[in-house]
């Protein structure tokens, strides 16, 4: 059976990914910091519940730990934890709330994308799959995001390091990103624009489980997935 780790996985693409990588037959690990969240998205399933927060390091090392004793090795980790932060104009946010977006977005994720790249590496037969949650904002951003556009284009310098830096490793690293699929964060600002064109979170769920199920000589570098009709091609 193979194992994937998913952060975030309480609420929207993360739980959406749970389940489908359930459905589909994997043993996975649910990681976020709300346990009772947790336990309602494994009721009953074969999933591995690691109450923790992406931020600390100790806690991450801990569920990393626990969740390779109950699967044995780790195979891809869909590394997707994030918050979107003020949506506002730049001088009306802070350097507290810059610095909580980072937090997460940016220090959370590479300490997930550690642990994994370091159980990847140990394991035999060694290797494995790290899947980087981007957006559309890795590239072109929504106005009032500078929080969140500035840690989603880190990410892709990220996900270029970690898909170089694995090679000798069999390690593999792409990204997903995602456009208004229909998630909590995405509910926030449907409220505020109820025009936007947004998609059933399953399909960007669906899509990690087609880059999860990439055979080992091949990845999904980066791969978009959106509404048809959200206006991110094209121009005004």
């Amino acid at each position: 059976m193979k194992s994937i780790l998913i952060t975030g996985a309480s609420s929207g693409i993360g739980r959406a990914t749970t389940e489908v990588f359930l459905d589909a037959g994997w043993r996975v690990g649910v990681l976020a910091r709300r346990a009772d969240r947790l336990e309602e998205v494994a009721e009953g399933r074969a999933a591995v519940v690691l109450p923790a927060d992406v931020t600390d390091p100790e806690a991450m090392e801990s569920a990393f730990e626990t969740f390779l004793a109950k699967a044995g090795r780790l195979d891809v980790v869909f590394n997707n934890a994030g918050i979107f932060g003020p949506a506002t104009t730049p001088d009306a946010v802070s350097v507290a709330e810059f610095d909580e977006v980072m937090a997460v977005n940016l220090r959370g994720m590479f300490i997930t994308a550690r642990l994994a790249f370091a159980a990847m590496r140990a394991q035999t037969p060694q290797g494995g799959r790290i899947i980087n949650n981007g957006s559309l904002s890795a590239y072109v951003p929504r106005p009032g995001s500078i929080c969140y556009t500035t840690s989603k284009h880190a990410i892709t310098g990220m996900t270029r390091s970690l898909s170089l830096d694995g090679r000798p490793y069999d390690i593999a690293c792409g990204q997903i990103d995602i456009g208004n699929a229909e998630s909590e964060l995405v509910a926030g600002l449907k409220q505020a624009n109820p025009e936007m064109h947004t998609m059933d979170v399953e399909n960007a769920a669906r899509s990690v489980l087609h880059m999860a199920e990439m055979p080992p000589e091949a990845n999904v570098q980066f791969l978009t997935v959106m509404a048809t009709k959200m206006p991110y091609i094209g121009r005004g």
